[in-house]
């Protein structure tokens, strides 16, 4: 498999959901995978910012989409687009998984706790 610095395309992803959310019971906006080590935490959107707070704890420079249809990287170190190869399978979290989801932990006011 690939390895350059910041990615390892052989490392699968941690789950289906954000690991700290998860552990937590909680819930995220959308999916960000750690393209090192497969961390998957949630976006900054999402209350608890897991994937950024990932790569502030570890120093784990590039992550990628974990949304179906989207294969994009971002570069926390340059805060930019990043090109990268294609990663372990899966690529997404199930695709009849809800985004914000989980949907039975979703508050009913889930869109007053975004940050946009």
């Amino acid at each position: 498999m690939t390895t350059i610095e910041g990615i390892d395309a052989g490392v699968a992803p941690s789950g289906t959901g954000c690991v700290e959310c998860e552990a937590a019971s909680g819930w995220w906006v959308h999916l960000r995978r750690c393209a090192q080590c497969g961390h998957v935490g949630c976006c900054d959107s999402s209350p608890g910012q897991h994937a950024t707070a990932h790569f502030q704890q570890t120093g784990h420079p590039v992550m990628q989409s974990y949304e179906p249809g989207e294969d994009w990287f971002w570069s926390f170190e340059a805060q930019a687009p990043v090109d990268g190869p294609r990663l372990a399978d899966p690529q997404s979290h199930p695709s009849g998984q809800s985004a914000p989801g989980p949907a039975d932990r979703l508050p009913d006011d889930w869109q007053d706790h975004i940050h946009r």
